[in-house]
């Protein structure tokens, strides 16, 4: 599958991105205070979900987290590029949204999103984290993964059997071999996005993947 329209990080991005999250470790910022644009984004997310405003404050604490959250996205993203679940759309999907909220939320961690703040507004839902992120300068301005995150959330319906006579869900149209490029791409995102190393023997993986 092509990944033509999901454009690279912008390395200007990634400067002013640094730039000001050092800042976000000097003291805490809300929404109302964040200069623009991300105010302004994050305000209109805040009232579309209905959910409580978030304290952006980066600490060591979170940008642990954020490390943690990121390697175990990578890890459980091994055994889909592998191979394993080729045949099984609905596994790949639940396997997907759990990586995808686990690398989503080492994003919003690095950038000072509390965990609790995480846990208790995310959640399960995929389009919801992908939103906040780029409203924080994530840049993940992908329609493909954009359309995936909708049809991940929540993403435990995947992980429940399809009974006889349950009505079918939607997916999209999503196969393993259209999610696993997908995937890949929001988890490079965030490995450009936070700076966290690659884990040990990644590039060894890649080469066994594309060979």
């Amino acid at each position: 599958m092509s990944l033509r329209n999901c454009p690279p990080l912008d390395s200007r991005i990634v400067t002013s991105r640094r730039a000001l999250l050092h800042g976000l470790t000097v003291a805490p910022i809300t929404a109302s205070t964040i200069a623009s644009p991300w105010a302004t984004a994050l305000a209109s997310l805040h009232q579309r979900y209905e959910d409580e405003p978030a304290t952006l404050v980066r600490t060591k604490t979170g940008r642990a987290l954020s490390r943690d959250r990121y390697d175990s996205a990578e890890i459980a993203l091994a055994p889909i590029e592998a191979g394993f679940f080729a045949q099984h759309v609905r596994v790949t999907l639940h396997q997907a949204g759990a990586i995808a909220k686990l690398a989503l939320c080492a994003y919003l961690l690095d950038i000072g999103f509390p965990d609790d703040w995480n846990a208790a507004h995310i959640q399960q839902d995929i389009a919801k984290a992908l939103a906040y992120a780029n409203a924080t300068g994530f840049g993940h301005d992908c329609p493909d993964m954009a359309r995936l995150a909708v049809i991940l959330s929540p993403y435990w319906k995947w992980g429940y059997p399809h009974l006889i006579g349950d009505p079918p869900i939607d997916d999209g149209g999503f196969t393993p071999d259209r999610v696993r490029p997908l995937v890949r791409a929001l988890l490079d995102r965030v490995a450009d996005g936070t700076g966290h190393p690659r884990p040990q023997g990644f590039e060894r993986r890649q080469r066994e993947v594309q060979s």
